[in-house]
């Protein structure tokens, strides 16, 4: 694809922008594609450290090993894709009589910035190896840089695009990416050198424990221990802990939508949002149980409790979040009662249905989970169930507030899947029931499954 954008992208240009140069067209979206390069390099790509930890135990002095790092890493597939379209677009160049020196100098650039991207890369991987939710930062730069871009405050679009242009028109003027690239090089060989042992893994964090007190957690009865072991869980574990911090992006969820005139006039929608606002620590938190307990999970059910009460805890806190959640959500009022309407629909089918729906789903989970990975696209323990249970999760709810909209109004849409809530909770005892003979049936699977390393 990069290849075939790279021929095409010439001539398709000189058809739709007659009047101007494709070369200068390109280089005004070149402050995009460094936005979305670092982003997409930052969770995906990686530092090859691992395949040369055999070399620290032989005669090999650690600077050498280090810029075997640094060299085999500017080897990466994310560095040669970008080439598969700029050298064929430099050639619809050269074909269309441009400068020979000038287009050869624009390529070298190019690969100077898709470098400079590489080792830059690695800094901030550094820098945010030992923060939490370490994807905000970045993800909070980037945005702020293309919001400044977006609305005009500040054009990195035509700085970026006239610095590229200045070493298109003045070959000399190349050697300035070139000190860049060197820089960071220097800056990564020293980073990675003082970090280069092979003993690095075996050292131990010393952290001072804190303990809460959760004595409120006691008015959920019987499984108010299970909820309390949740919560340290949740808060002492890295992995769940990032989870807890997504809330803010569910409570955040509605602002792409309320306050869009296009949506205005697609209520039905509404609905949806509502419940991915309102269940969004229900989704994030549910999709895994009992999966979080993986690391313990034969140690839990050879103790003498009831699947019932193990079970109920769940579904207590994830109750307790979705009502939690709603009160949160409250402020959408500003733009409209209908907005609060929907989310109190929403909240109560949340609780009624999608609360039995993710503990059922959870039966059929045999991936286990390390706590101490990031959440920030982490896909272990991710399998077939998590992506199929979203089709009654979110599209069943769209679905039926949708068609009841279509065929009388929002109140009315609002009302029935109130309704549907509320039935979930009146049989409650019952599902919860048939939910509990499902766990205690796939009882050993899952045992069996979490005992396995991979």
């Amino acid at each position: 694809m990069f290849l075939i954008l790279g021929v095409a992208i010439y001539p398709i240009l000189k058809d739709q922008f007659p009047d101007q140069d494709p070369l200068f067209i390109v280089n005004s979206y070149i402050f995009y594609w460094i936005i979305v390069d670092v982003l997409m390099r930052f969770f995906f790509q990686k530092l090859p450290v691992m395949s040369v930890k055999p070399l620290l135990t032989l005669p090999v002095k650690r600077s050498k090993v280090v810029n075997y790092v640094l060299g085999k890493s500017a080897f990466s597939f994310f560095n040669f894709l970008p080439m598969f379209a700029i050298i064929p677009f430099g050639i619809m160049l050269l074909i269309n009589d441009y400068p020979t020196v000038s287009v050869i100098v624009w390529v070298l650039t190019i690969l100077c910035i898709t470098l400079i991207i590489n080792f830059l890369n690695f800094i901030l991987e550094s820098f945010s190896a030992e923060t939490e939710l370490s994807f905000l930062p970045v993800i909070a730069i980037s945005g702020g840089l293309f919001a400044l871009n977006y609305f005009n405050i500040i054009s990195f679009t035509d700085l970026v695009a006239q610095a590229v242009n200045g070493v298109y028109n003045n070959p000399v003027l190349l050697l300035v990416p070139i000190l860049i690239l060197i820089a960071l090089y220097v800056v990564n060989f020293k980073m990675l050198r003082k970090k280069l042992f092979l003993d690095s893994s075996l050292k131990s964090n010393v952290k001072e424990v804190n303990s809460s007190n959760l004595e409120w957690t006691r008015k959920f009865g019987d499984s108010a221990p299970f909820m309390q072991l949740d919560l340290r869980l949740i808060w002492r574990n890295k992995r769940p802990r990032s989870s807890v911090f997504i809330l803010i992006i569910g409570l955040l969820y509605g602002l792409f939508f309320y306050p869009n005139p296009t949506y205005s006039e697609m209520p039905w929608i509404f609905g949806f949002v509502g419940i991915f606002v309102t269940g969004i620590f229900l989704i994030n938190f549910g999709q895994f149980v009992p999966a979080w307990d993986s690391g313990y999970y034969k140690m839990l059910m050879s103790q003498n409790i009831q699947y019932k009460q193990y079970l109920k805890s769940k579904f207590n806190l994830m109750a307790f979040s979705v009502v939690v959640m709603l009160v949160l959500s409250i402020p959408y009022v500003y733009f409209g009662w209908n907005i609060l309407l929907a989310h109190v629909a929403a909240a109560i089918y949340n609780i009624g249905v999608n609360t039995h729906v993710i503990l059922l789903g959870g039966s059929f989970n045999r991936k286990k989970i390390d706590l101490n990975q990031r959440a920030a696209f982490n896909y272990q323990g991710t399998g077939a169930v998590q992506w199929l249970i979203g089709l009654p999760l979110m599209l069943l709810p769209l679905v039926i507030f949708g068609i009841s909209y279509w065929l009388t109004n929002f109140e009315i849409a609002c009302l029935i899947l109130a309704l549907i809530g509320v039935v979930g909770i009146v049989f409650h005892q019952k599902l919860m029931k048939l939910i509990v003979d499902k766990y205690l049936a796939s009882k050993y699977k899952m045992i069996d499954a979490f005992s396995q390393d991979s």
